[in-house]
């Protein structure tokens, strides 16, 4: 992997899916970095330093000494950071494609993840039921933006973008979540070009190396439920 002339550390915990959207983004930009795995039992000073506002969460990514935070800036820093790096996780020269690129990610974290969080966490089966139906609800409408690019990626292009990896990092945790409760995600049927998109995007090269196994994410979460969940694992 080619470097970009920068020092460039992570800060993550492998099962986090927001830790594995920069991992992403650095391989889809050819980027080296040095990962530093934390144990959010117990964290390192490092991390507490960099994130003192959010309480030392993960992912970290420190650029020359610089820390940032959040997945979704994360990958907005990355980009603009290193505008130069192809390819392009967001339309450069268009401020409305942009827009709505930020717009339809703010949907995935906001809409979709709260209401699979309602349907797994629900204090009632009525509460739950009502999560499983927004949740469904919201991978159709993903399923009409998609469609709407007119291409296999979200990013229009025959390679991913912002909005594919906002998307995607969440693959292995939705897909554990789906073996733990059978909380489905991706039906070949409701859903058929999300299934093919998903099958695609975790087959990419950037992508296969960090992307956690099922299996794996499965014996994490039943040994710390309920501590913790494998669908939000920090941010």
């Amino acid at each position: 992997m080619a470097g970009c002339g920068e020092e460039l550390k992570l800060l993550g915990m492998w099962a986090s899916p927001f830790v594995v959207r920069v991992q992403i983004a650095l391989r889809l930009k050819g980027f080296s970095y040095e990962y530093v795995e934390e144990d959010l039992q117990n964290k390192s000073e490092l991390l507490l330093r960099s994130n003192p506002v959010h309480a030392g969460k993960v992912p970290v990514l420190i650029h020359n000494g610089k820390p940032v935070c959040e997945s979704s800036v994360i990958l907005r820093y990355i980009d603009e950071a290193f505008s130069g790096a192809e390819p392009s996780l967001l339309p450069a020269d268009d401020p409305y494609g942009r827009a709505m690129v930020l717009f339809w990610a703010a949907f995935i974290d906001d809409t979709l993840l709260k209401a699979r969080s309602q349907a797994l966490r629900g204090e009632t089966g009525e509460e739950k039921e009502q999560g499983r139906k927004k949740a469904a609800a919201a991978m159709a409408t993903l399923e009409g933006v998609l469609r709407e690019s007119k291409a296999r990626f979200f990013s229009g292009r025959d390679g991913p973008g912002y909005l594919d990896i906002m998307l995607g990092s969440l693959l292995g945790s939705m897909r554990a979540t789906e073996e733990i409760c059978g909380l489905q995600t991706f039906d070949p049927t409701t859903t058929p070009l999300l299934a093919a998109w998903a099958e695609l995007f975790c087959a990419l090269d950037a992508v296969e190396p960090v992307m956690p196994r099922v299996e794996r994410l499965v014996e994490y979460a039943e040994a710390t439920q309920p501590r913790t969940a494998v669908s939000s694992t920090t941010n």
